[in-house]
């Protein structure tokens, strides 16, 4: 399954630095002026895991390959976007195409880099963005309705459908209620996702501090997680300078050092990585032998079957049945041959919903 997630923010924020530091490469140039990012930049990153390491050395793999998160760094939003102002209409397009976002939050203040709303305050700029992304949302729904209504008086069941759902999404929107905060009904999904809107994806906020600020926050990412709470979000403290730093250095042990000369555990993409995680429901399952140990993302509550297709989709069709081991006994009884001898591995069929951790090995017949 691809993990897509679009950075995005007001200019300045912070957001091609980040997208720097994830991608740990050049490619999205950070200047202090609006609109340095026109074209998104992409990057493909491995997902950090420690778990898979683990397996690989029991395993003895020879290779070891991480699953995958693409990250996209998407142009500067200025209030006026959702009427085209600035890069608006590139910017909103570019949203659509992503799965969830990463909302990047100014929370440092520095003379040196300038903001567009002149003052730094991150619960406004994050309103700014929503508010620019609900309009948007709102006027191509509008646009829609009159069409649907002709169509629903002649008694199109579809038509009839689509309109109960976006007079309801309109209802939330003109009460300035983004998209995602709706209950849907679990039949109304499709067709509500269908709709793709803006202010339905998921959201992660991020509030960029001051290196010294890193380890506990200040009192500007205070207010971005008290929002994000009263939201029922996920919101995540980083220096995206110092991912920017960490991420030039080659050495494992001069990373470990310098995060422990900063009061940190773990990096900051590792905790945006396992708040995206969070935010669409994705587990990792695992295949290894001798040649490669390998992770891979599937979405909570995947069956077996379509565990097995990530891999390739003759497996999926072919399915016969699943030879799973969970992550903890096959650290404990040290790999497939132990946990087997145990009894600790399990023969689960279609229905099989997989765990996170799980070590597969999938029978198939094409």
């Amino acid at each position: 399954m691809g993990f897509n997630c679009g950075i995005i923010g007001l200019p300045n924020v912070g957001k091609s630095t980040l997208f720097n530091a994830l991608t740990a490469t050049a490619k999205a140039e950070a200047a202090n002026f609006p609109f340095c990012t026109i074209e998104p930049n992409t990057g493909r990153v491995g997902v950090p895991d420690l778990r898979l390491h683990t397996i690989a050395a029991i395993g003895q793999s020879a290779k070891i390959i991480p699953t995958q998160l693409e990250f996209v760094d998407i142009a500067g939003l200025v209030r006026g976007a959702s009427k085209g102002e600035g890069l608006g209409n590139q910017f909103l397009a570019n949203i659509r195409e992503v799965d969830a976002v990463i909302h990047v939050l100014r929370c440092f203040v520095d003379e040196n880099v300038t903001h567009v709303e002149g003052e730094v305050n991150p619960v406004r700029d994050a309103e700014t963005v929503e508010t620019e992304l609900m309009l948007a949302d709102m006027e191509m729904l509008e646009k829609r309705v009159e069409s649907l209504t002709k169509k629903a008086r002649g008694s199109d069941k579809t038509a009839v459908l689509q309109l109960k759902i976006i007079e309801q999404v309109l209802s939330a929107l003109q009460k300035g209620q983004p998209a995602r905060t709706l209950k849907i009904m679990k039949e109304d999904k499709k067709t509500f996702e269908m709709l793709q809107l803006l202010s339905a994806k998921p959201v992660l906020y991020v509030s960029n501090v001051e290196e010294d600020s890193v380890a506990g926050g200040n009192n500007l990412s205070e207010e971005v997680t008290n929002m994000a709470i009263n939201q029922g979000a996920v919101s995540v403290v980083i220096s995206a300078k110092i991912e920017e730093e960490i991420a030039i250095l080659e050495d494992d042990s001069e990373k470990k050092e310098f995060l422990e000369t900063m009061g940190l555990r773990e990096t900051g993409l590792t905790r945006v990585i396992r708040a995206g995680y969070e935010l669409l429901n994705l587990i990792t399952f695992f295949t290894v032998g001798p040649k490669e140990a390998r992770a891979w993302t599937i979405s909570k509550n995947a069956t077996a079957p379509q565990a097995a297709g990530v891999i390739h989709t003759d497996f999926e069709k072919g399915f016969i049945k699943a030879e799973t081991i969970a992550y903890e006994d096959f650290v404990d009884y040290d790999g497939e041959q132990g946990a087997r001898e145990a009894g600790k591995m399990r023969q689960e069929g279609r229905d099989y919903q997989v765990q996170d951790g799980d070590i597969m090995l999938f029978r198939f017949n094409v």
